[in-house]
């Protein structure tokens, strides 16, 4: 019995036709589940490059497909990750605000049109289903936690008109106990602050990160106007509170400012409010239900801080927390209810690992990949590559590593990571600099071999195994002068155990770092810059590699290292525009307060994201049809040596940013072969 859980919008890559709806339709994902067991699952950004893809999740079908060896048409059943009363009213909303718009009021119709466009073969509709948006959260946590019995607690900032629910998980049945409206939502409770701090949608672990710079204290009576707490675990929030409060009370921060205190300070009542009101619902709960396990998902289900909390209060005897919590979370869950109803539920087991998206393939497909790119990058293959990768890394490198299928999830656990010495605090400025260009506040995780987790953090009770850096722990006094790079500043860490049976490449290459240090532990940070999601393929890794200023890269057996580059190198390269951009002239005010028409490129039909480039790239830009050589596009045009090298470097910086591709051209592959 195959079932498809889908999450995410109903747009082709180049279509922005649901603009209305993307506050709700983003973190597309497609799971494949044979009688309750998964077998392949992605998340769409990881295979379209869009960070929390709200396109319909073609790509990720596609894999999905093509690791079962099946067509569309053989799937057995289509779980859509809402209810199709609310689809329909998103429809109806959207045909109100663009009355012209060719869309059909009926979503289940809808999928099964866009489905049969992409695939070719046309779905009964009695094989379409649509479900719950928080059901589909809950059913992913419990039916993976390996509980007999526990409570169930699913938060976020919205779906089919609501923003969660409490339930009781037993067997295979699920009791809903109480769910809370939009207006009351914890996840929207979280975003309408952390506007006032230069942050917006997808920014909340940025907060959370920040919080533990600031004083819960002086803003603690403030933040106490923004909600209550009632009898019964109840709760109200204020949302409409909030900006005329914080706009009278706080210097309002705009994106690209520094972070005063009064920031961190904000911060931290934030994290401390939202905790407060969570340990209120889940206290009454607890003792209301006497379940002694607890299964969170959703998005606010992702803020490790408030997880560590739970995990250190002994309120539970064991929590699960779903590694995919955010939407892309509810694919899965829609799979297995379906294929639940189907009579094919999960197994009562424990999840392990979530290595269930694309494989490399095979070891001459990476190294015919990597030869492609000759002029530009310096190989070789061997048997040790933990040993040499550890190597690498005890003399201070900083790598890429990838191995295996990839993750299921946000967070890079350890086959598409980025990996470095855990021990200099010098290397999270390091990789914030040179990788991520983000702030150099937030914290890096550890990995840990899972035998050696007690030595180095202090861990509640009996708790050993953290796969899924799902937590914040502490880590040892002790040793937090030595885990200077991942230890945060309150002395806590997101933790990830590293299982030798779940993750073996993994725990060798941390292994063969300890055989080295003496320590069983290495910084990891997920394998993408800041304008990206995590790498998937080679390509991509390949791309991310050479766009940053990582040391080296290891994909599979091959240990990867840059060469030194001419201009005729990177000419040589194919340049393409990616189905998500565009390219505008239009007018605008300079510097000097004229107007004059401006070129610029977007990711989108919004001005908002307009990035300027020169007329002259504009120009050669225009002429690419699907993908041209560089050398070719420049040789349309009377430049000199300097301009060609300046019109280069502009490109390589817009591929830096994902904005344009670039990749061997396939003469190149061709000569190389």
């Amino acid at each position: 019995m195959l079932c498809l859980g889908l999450s995410g919008g109903l747009d082709k890559v180049y279509e922005n036709r649901f603009q209305i709806a993307n506050t709700f339709m983003h973190d597309g994902a497609a799971v494949l589940v044979r009688d309750g067991h998964v077998i392949a699952a992605v998340e769409e950004e990881r295979l379209n490059r869009i960070k929390h893809s709200n396109k319909l999740p073609i790509s990720s079908v596609q894999y999905c497909l093509s690791a079962a060896g099946v067509q569309l048409s053989e799937i057995d059943h289509v779980a859509y990750y809402a209810t199709e009363a609310y689809c329909n009213a998103m429809l109806e909303n959207m045909l109100a605000s663009e009355p012209n718009a060719s869309i059909p009021l009926d979503a289940k119709f809808l999928v099964q049109q866009l489905l049969a466009q992409e695939f070719g073969s046309e779905l009964d509709p009695s094989r379409i289903s649509f479900v719950s948006h928080h059901q589909a959260h809950a059913v992913s946590a419990f039916a993976m936690s390996g509980f007999e019995q526990s409570l169930i607690f699913a938060i976020d900032g919205s779906g089919d008109f609501q923003s969660g629910l409490v339930a009781v998980g037993s067997g295979a049945e699920i009791s809903q106990l109480a769910t809370f409206p939009e207006n009351n939502s914890l996840g929207l409770f979280y975003l309408e602050v952390i506007r006032y701090l230069g942050y917006g949608l997808f920014d909340e672990y940025k907060v959370m990160g920040l919080a533990p710079y600031g004083d819960p204290v002086p803003y603690r009576e403030l933040f106490e106007q923004f909600y209550e707490l009632s009898a019964n675990g109840e709760y109200r929030v204020h949302l409409d509170r909030i900006g005329p409060t914080l706009l009278r009370t706080i210097q309002v921060r705009q994106k690209g400012m520094p972070f005063t205190q009064q920031h961190k300070d904000v911060s931290a009542s934030l994290q401390e409010a939202l905790e407060r009101i969570v340990f209120h619902i889940l206290r009454h709960h607890r003792e209301a239900t006497g379940m002694t396990r607890l299964c969170l998902a959703g998005g606010v289900a992702h803020n490790c801080s408030m997880n560590g909390k739970l995990l250190y209060s002994g309120l539970f005897e064991d929590i699960f927390v779903q590694p995919a919590s955010h939407d892309a979370g509810c694919a899965l869950g829609a799979a297995l209810i379906v294929s639940g109803e189907l009579g094919r539920p999960a197994p009562r087991a424990r999840l392990q690992e979530v290595y269930w998206g694309p494989d490399l393939a095979s070891d001459h497909a990476v190294e015919e990949e990597l030869k492609a790119w000759a002029g530009h990058l310096e190989f070789e293959r061997t048997e040790e590559v933990a040993d040499r990768a550890a190597e690498w890394m005890a003399g201070g490198a900083v790598i890429g590593w990838v191995q295996g299928r990839s993750e299921f999830g946000p967070r890079a656990l350890g086959n598409r990571s980025i990996l470095a010495d855990p021990r200099p605090a010098t290397n999270k400025d390091r990789i914030n600099a040179m990788v991520k260009k983000r702030e150099g506040y937030r914290p890096f995780a550890p990995s840990v071999l899972e035998e050696d987790a007690r030595e180095f953090f202090d861990l509640p009770g009996s708790a050993c195994e953290f796969p899924f850096m799902n937590f914040v722990v502490r880590v040892r006094d002790s040793k937090r002068g030595l885990l200077g790079a991942i230890t945060h500043v309150d002395g806590t860490a997101r933790l990830q155990t590293v299982s030798r049976k779940a993750s073996p490449a993994y725990w060798d290459v941390i292994n063969a770092f300890k055989q080295r240090t003496g320590i069983p532990i290495l910084l990891n940070t997920s394998f993408n810059n800041n304008a990206e999601p995590i790498v998937d393929s080679v390509a991509d890794s390949i791309a991310t590699f050479l766009t940053t200023g990582l040391d080296g890269l290891v994909v599979g057996p091959f240990l990867v290292k840059k060469r030194a580059t001419t201009l005729e190198d990177w000419t040589a390269l194919a340049v393409s525009l990616p189905p998500y951009v565009s390219l505008y002239k239009v007018r605008a005010h300079t510097a000097l307060d004229r107007q004059e028409t401006v070129c610029e490129i977007r990711t989108d039909h919004s001005s908002r994201d307009g990035v300027r480039i020169s007329h002259d790239l504009f120009d050669l830009l225009t002429r690419i049809e699907g993908e041209a050589v560089l050398a070719d596009l420049l040789d349309t045009i009377t430049l000199d040596q300097a301009q060609r090298e300046a019109l280069t470097g502009e490109l390589r910086r817009l591929w830096e940013q994902r904005r344009v591709r670039m990749r061997p051209s396939q003469a190149a592959r061709v000569h190389q072969n």
